[in-house]
């Protein structure tokens, strides 16, 4: 018997006939690699709030830092990261994945069993699930976001073949799956969001995800903002690497720690300033008015980059297969600047970027994700 994946085919509103309906409560928690997931999720956040959700959010450590921030007065609930730990180098890189993938498994099972508890105790409507893959049930409709249909490795197409057919049979346990990128060539992610065979549940393209609003802020000559981000030790490892080059640069630059959680202060200097986190509205005003952003290839970031049409310079974190591929992907759609950690020079950098003919093909479209969600929370009500 075929099961109706549908929104409306679950009766999630339990009022009385003639009552007015409550608000959907809807449960928004985005995975723990980086900051990007949780960065990626507040439009969602806030196009929920404005068609009238209750909207609770999930996680911990530094993504509960940045929502705390962002949203103080929506509940949260604690629930636990996957606290998966990259390799220093890109040869271990793929080893510590794998030695880490009973910790993966068993964090899914461990949400899935939670959101059930939750479900009970709270009456969620429906969940939204940025790639947390055991934030699926059986009785309300859950949506799992990701950009990565196609899951690239370094070890050829038979693996990630594999590695698809274990990504879709989670994916498939949900009710229908949101790639945050255009549907059609002019696109962001290329393969990642565009493979060659979908998943078995519905696919919608909701657009460019951004927290960002393009202003008319001036741009400063010879201004960098740098965006650290990502799992350890990679994230220290660029920063060390950075901060080492921007002792010899004769502009300024504001460095964006991607630590909301830290109580430690880097001291800054007449020309470097140094920041743990900015909230959305600041970040915005400091990547308005920087000449280059330098950060990693990671694809929340690339979004709000192309959001507000800057120049950038991206290095992707060594031995991460998705990144890697983003970058040659952008770099070769004139996007955006790459290069690699290791043959990474500051000066060189600016000087190549300084030369390069970037061009913006995808704009964003804020209609596709009110649409989207405008289409879920009607079938909420029915």
């Amino acid at each position: 018997m075929s099961v109706d994946k549908s929104f409306t085919n679950f009766n999630t509103n339990q009022e009385k006939e003639g009552e007015i309906p409550r608000k959907p409560r809807i449960l928004v928690a985005p995975l723990d690699w980086g900051l990007g997931h949780a960065t990626r999720c507040i439009p969602i956040i806030q196009e929920l709030l404005a068609q009238n959700c209750d909207v609770w959010l999930a996680g911990d450590g530094e993504i509960e830092r940045l929502l705390r921030i962002e949203f103080p007065d929506l509940n949260f609930l604690p629930l636990q990261g996957y606290h998966i730990r990259y390799s220093g180098t890109t040869r271990g890189f793929i080893l510590s994945i794998i030695r880490q993938l009973h910790k993966i498994r068993s964090a899914i099972n461990i949400e899935n069993k939670w959101l059930k508890k939750q479900v009970k105790l709270h009456h969620f409507a429906a969940v939204i699930s940025d790639n947390r893959f055991g934030l699926y049930h059986k009785n309300i409709p859950c949506i799992f976001i990701t950009h990565q249909l196609t899951i690239k490795s370094p070890l050829g197409l038979w693996n990630e073949k594999l590695i698809q057919r274990w990504n879709y049979g989670y994916i498939n346990r949900f009710t229908e799956s949101w790639v945050p990128d255009m549907p059609d060539k002019n696109n962001l992610a290329g393969l990642l969001s565009h493979p060659g065979r979908m998943p078995g549940i519905p696919v919608h393209y909701t657009g460019i995800l951004s927290r960002l609003k393009k202003t008319g802020a001036e741009e400063k000559k010879g201004h960098l903002l740098i965006l650290l981000s990502g799992p350890e030790p990679q994230r220290s490892i660029l920063e060390d690497k950075l901060i080492d080059e921007l002792v010899h640069y004769t502009g300024t630059a504001d460095v964006i720690r991607g630590l909301p959680s830290s109580g430690m202060i880097l001291p800054s200097t007449n020309h470097i300033r140094f920041w743990n986190h900015l909230p959305s509205g600041e970040l915005n005003k400091k990547m308005s008015e920087a000449e280059f952003i330098i950060s990693r290839s990671g694809y929340s970031t690339v979004m709000d980059i192309v959001q507000l049409q800057k120049r950038s310079i991206l290095i992707p974190t060594p031995g991460q297969t998705e990144q890697e591929y983003l970058a040659r992907h952008l770099m070769q759609n004139k996007i955006a600047y790459c290069l690699q950690q290791n043959t990474f020079s500051l000066k060189d950098a600016i000087g190549n970027a300084e030369n390069f003919s970037y061009q913006f093909p995808v704009k964003a479209d804020t209609g596709r994700l009110r649409e989207t969600i405008s289409r879920i929370v009607s079938g909420l009500l029915k």
